[in-house]
């Protein structure tokens, strides 16, 4: 009969945890891009052109129909070291390393510049890269034949932070990226981050300007904030709903409660078993 009556108490326990626990569960996350999709109208892209800023770091190649003397122009660029958690390394994991990295490139100053051979200093700032290459080859037009350049930004780079898998700053080989491709490299945002409410801090020209996206609605295409540009900054907001820190615990401590007791409970049954 006291066998009979701990199995009964071991599974009244069992199932007044489990109620708990299934009770203080979190609501599934919101899923991206709800609802209807005008492809017709989201298949047009208007692609931002990226604006030079301070801080950039610029890789120009000169091209013209006399190469001996373009080669005056392609001599070593300025080498700025840099390290990985300054830089992000170069990577597009977003991992950053300790070790000095020297990345070749033409480092936009403080005050908008760059020093190039023979043209000396020239403000870049605000530029797209083709104002930049009509303002080259109008300069090197009076030391070659037919220059045109290829101009590449060697640090395109943006910071993720927030309700995200991996929180960090990422480098990426080309010069565009999504929101969505931005919060694939960051691992996804978390079951506590909002889909509805990410933030973009975007800084142009010496002004900083807030976006705000909803990539649970499929109009996110359309925002100019959709594509980021170099060195923005995204932040994904905590749903108000995530439970404190004394929260989780308690959850977590009601899982534990909930496992030794369910153990109890088989070890019980066995015993009974063995027993009859």
């Amino acid at each position: 009969m006291t066998i009979h009556k701990c199995i009964y108490h071991n599974t009244f326990f069992t199932l007044a945890l489990s109620l708990l626990l299934f009770s203080c569960r979190t609501t599934r996350p919101v899923q991206y891009l709800q609802g209807p999709i005008d492809t017709a109208a989201l298949s047009r892209i208007s692609l931002p052109e990226p604006l030079i800023q301070k801080g950039d770091l610029i890789g120009i190649t000169v091209y013209s129909d006399n190469p001996e003397v373009t080669a005056v122009f392609n001599q070593q660029m300025n080498t700025t070291l840099a390290t990985g958690a300054a830089s992000g390394a170069g990577t597009a994991t977003g991992t950053t390393g300790t070790a000095a990295q020297s990345m070749p490139g033409y480092l936009v100053d403080a005050n908008g510049n760059i020093r190039f051979q023979l043209l000396g200093e020239l403000h870049v700032e605000g530029l797209t890269k083709a104002g930049l290459e009509h303002m080259l080859k109008e300069k090197l037009a009076k030391y070659l034949m037919n220059p045109y350049c290829n101009i590449r930004f060697l640090n395109y780079r943006f910071t993720m932070l927030g309700e995200v898998t991996k929180q960090g700053i990422y480098s990426i080989p080309g010069e565009r990226i999504s929101i969505l491709e931005a919060l694939g490299m960051a691992g996804d945002i978390n079951m506590f981050g909002l889909k509805d409410s990410i933030m973009v801090v975007r800084e142009t020209n010496g002004k900083r300007s807030f976006g705000y996206l909803d990539v649970s609605n499929p109009e996110v295409f359309t925002s100019p904030y959709y594509y980021l540009q170099q060195n923005d900054i995204i932040i994904v907001k905590t749903n108000p709903k995530k439970p404190d820190v004394s929260e989780q615990t308690a959850n977590r401590n009601f899982a534990r409660a909930a496992t030794i007791s369910s153990i109890l409970l088989s070890l019980t049954l066995v015993l009974v078993q063995i027993f009859r």
